[in-house]
């Protein structure tokens, strides 16, 4: 798949393994993984509570590393950058969305969403600028000064999500997304999401233990103790 354009994967898993503790309290949490996604790919990953499925978004994510194998991305071999280098890599390259919406409470959505461009040390207009730009992207022009509190939960992982997008990251990462939300509100979340992937590129990989929410993917791996049990296009999205 690489070889037409001699490209490096986006993210790509060689022979990655991660345990916890040692000796008879040693926990194999994944197990020899080889793992290739490409950009603009939607992924969804699922697997029993203990499969490694959290294990892999976090690694995916920058936010922990293998105990043995090679993660690479767009080529570079992240487990040697230093970890401020690493912080770079998932500040400026990776969004994330999580099961808990992860919002500032007394805080307008506005200024939730640019948290991240402050960490980047953006310019205060530019932020509000970005930010709200990101909010029209996620179906939520005009509210911009609601504070958590005055949002719907499905609103407020739209918040979430815009805050995830707002520097334009190359990988979407959505742990659980709709974890906390109905079911109408979880379809509406996925319309979004798919939409990311669909119409503006962005790469997406999804942890979710929902067969429903799975389906939206066009490729669905599924992890058991560790390893990948299976990786199948989803038929239903393959067009």
């Amino acid at each position: 798949m690489t070889a037409a354009n001699s490209q490096p994967p986006l993210l790509e898993f060689r022979a990655v393994s991660k345990v916890y503790g040692s000796g008879e309290a040693a926990v194999h949490a994944l197990s020899q993984v080889d793992l290739i996604i490409e950009e603009s790919e939607f992924v969804a990953i699922m697997g029993p509570s203990g499969s490694g499925k959290s294990t892999a978004m976090n690694i995916l994510g920058c936010l922990d590393t293998p105990t043995s194998g090679d993660y690479l991305f767009k080529g570079t071999e992240v487990g040697r950058l230093p970890q401020n280098a690493r912080a770079l890599l998932r500040r400026h390259l990776l969004g994330f969305v999580f099961q808990g919406f992860n919002l500032l409470a007394r805080t307008t959505a506005l200024e939730n969403v640019e948290l991240p461009l402050i960490y980047r040390g953006v310019p205060a207009a530019e932020r509000q600028r970005l930010a709200a730009g990101a909010l029209d992207r996620v179906g939520l022009t005009g509210r911009g000064h609601h504070t958590s509190g005055e949002l719907s939960g499905g609103q407020q992982q739209r918040v979430a999500i815009a805050r995830a997008i707002v520097t334009d990251p190359l990988v979407l990462l959505a742990d659980e997304p709709t974890g906390n939300l109905d079911t109408m509100t979880s379809r509406e979340i996925m319309d979004l999401v798919t939409s990311l992937n669909r119409d503006q590129g962005m790469t997406v990989v999804m942890v979710t233990h929902e067969s429903d929410i799975a389906a939206y993917a066009r490729r669905i791996i599924r992890f058991v103790d560790g390893k990948i049990e299976s990786d199948v296009r989803n038929q239903q999205q393959a067009a």
